[in-house]
């Protein structure tokens, strides 16, 4: 249960403590939040971002985590409140996405933009704004970020169900979907190497699997020469009917039915697979000449 009031420090605040604010008045949203320069001896509540106390970072011997960014007040509060909110697999995955970054800008001074635009809502220099009522205004801005996200969060636990199933019903290389789900963090780890769903634009589209979550690097990116063309070009590059465009990057293909995106993608495959075995060859070819005595 969280206390019906909190203290923070006072004067100019920061993006560390407008969103533990704002994590706070989402888990209860009666929360009172105090903010000054000295925490009452008989305060009643959660204290953070002041006072050395479990929820500040700035004593001698504060949280660190493992890849070495310490914890500022938000982090700490979303380390113990974030599992409730989103389960413990998905907090860990808002902390490393977004938290990390925010507590290492708070603790080293290091430029995010985030940070940088909560924190233009202090009083300007030269302003007679009153800085708990900008603190307050700063933190709804916060509060409606986070309360996004955290929806956000909360449909990756339905999808995650709806995804895996989808991954023991189809048959690799091809995943296919009858809507678009987020997929990626369940699909990288299995033989899939493309995921198909309806386009809101009509037809079908289809994206290269990447080899991790944390990298761009796609088990079979489209060909390069397919690359940012569309249209009738595409389909005579390709020699595919139907094909409608593939992005500059390789990482997507749209299509007008769905017959046209998995045709693209078996013959992506094929020439992914001709290229591999050219480069073999060639590098077998080139150690026998080297190895030749003339």
């Amino acid at each position: 249960m969280i206390s019906n009031q909190a203290f923070t420090h006072g004067g100019k605040f920061h993006a560390d403590d407008v969103f533990s604010g704002a994590l706070l008045r989402i888990l209860n949203p009666s929360i009172k939040i105090i903010r000054g320069f000295k925490v009452p001896e008989d305060f009643d509540g959660i204290v953070f971002d002041i006072g050395l106390g479990e929820f500040d970072h700035h004593q001698v011997d504060s949280k660190v985590r493992e890849d070495g960014i310490p914890y500022a007040a938000f982090g700490l509060l979303w380390e113990k409140f974030g599992p409730e909110l989103v389960g413990e697999e998905l907090a860990k995955k808002f902390d490393k996405t977004v938290v990390c970054d925010m507590d290492e800008a708070d603790n080293t001074g290091k430029y995010h933009a985030i940070s940088d635009l909560i924190g233009s809502y202090n009083p300007g220099w030269d302003s007679d704004k009153n800085p708990d009522e900008c603190y307050e205004e700063a933190l709804g801005v916060a509060k409606s970020l986070l309360e996004h996200k955290i929806e956000a969060l909360k449909g990756l636990i339905r999808a995650k169900e709806e995804v895996l199933a989808l991954i023991d019903t189809n048959t690799p290389p091809l995943l296919i979907l009858s809507r678009f789900i987020p997929w990626k963090q369940w699909v990288v780890d299995t033989p899939y190497q493309f995921v198909i769903y309806p386009s809101n634009r009509g037809g079908y589209n289809a994206q290269g699997v990447p080899i991790s979550e944390d990298t761009v690097e796609l088990k079979c990116p489209f060909p390069e020469s397919w690359r940012g063309l569309s249209g009738e070009e595409l389909e005579k590059v390709s020699g595919i009917c139907g094909l409608r465009f593939c992005h500059n990057s390789g990482f997507l293909l749209a299509g007008e039915t769905l017959e046209s995106v998995k045709n693209g993608l078996y013959q992506g495959i094929r020439i992914r697979n001709c290229l591999i075995i050219k480069k073999y060859y060639a590098t077998i070819i080139n150690k026998v000449v080297d190895n030749l005595v003339f």
